[in-house]
């Protein structure tokens, strides 16, 4: 091993800007059961469908609504 390592010519992470950070949310028991049957239905783990359909409102630029 060297004792020294140079990162001169690397290339960038490609996948810097899809990094992922854990946070804890609070989500209601039926919020919950809703994306859990969608992965079961699915395939895709609920956390993801989560992941996705929050990502898919903010691309859309959804606002909440207070009824």
């Amino acid at each position: 091993m060297r004792d020294e390592y140079t990162l001169e010519g690397s290339a960038p992470n490609p996948y810097a800007e899809k990094l992922r950070k854990p946070v804890t949310l609070r989500l209601d028991v039926d919020t919950i059961a809703f994306f859990k049957a969608e992965a079961a239905r699915t395939g895709i783990p609920y956390q993801n469908l989560i992941n996705l359909y929050l990502g898919q409102c903010a691309q859309e630029g959804k606002h909440v609504v207070f009824a």
